[in-house]
């Protein structure tokens, strides 16, 4: 199932290489931005079915920026790249409800798994909602 990911990182050379290993590993249809404003402005925009976005970043970080998201669609899932990984701001990003936090460097295998697994869980918990609600009427 070919699904739509929005990636968001202030690096140009990071999202030309995130999107070479999406589109070229998987069916996923990717659409990016280098500005967090203009990344808030395409989610509302579309349909996403996943955001990566870089921890660091002119104006908002990922962080802030997956407060947004998760206003406006909370069942759409976040992972946040950094190369400014600490344990501490992991624990943050997972408290806040990011669904993974990758460091930089990564591996492709490391970054395809990470979207794949991602992916699925959120199928796996919309179907579980609609389960539900059938079941309820």
């Amino acid at each position: 199932m070919a699904e739509k990911i929005l990636v968001i990182d202030d690096e140009l050379d990071m999202l030309m290489l995130l999107r070479m290993i999406i589109e070229d590993n998987t069916d996923h249809e990717v659409e990016t931005t280098n500005n967090p404003s203009e990344g808030l402005k395409m989610f509302k925009e579309n349909d996403y079915d996943l955001v990566i976005s870089d921890l660091k970043m002119p104006g908002m970080d990922g962080i802030e920026l997956s407060d947004e998201f998760r206003e406006m669609k909370p069942d759409i899932p976040v992972v946040i790249i950094t190369a400014y990984g600490s344990l501490e701001t992991a624990q943050e990003a997972m408290k806040k409800g990011v669904a993974d936090f990758i460091t930089k460097p990564f591996r492709k295998d490391s970054i395809l798994f990470t979207i794949n697994r991602v992916l699925e869980l959120a199928r796996v918990k919309r179907e579980n909602i609609e389960l539900k609600k059938r079941l309820s009427e």
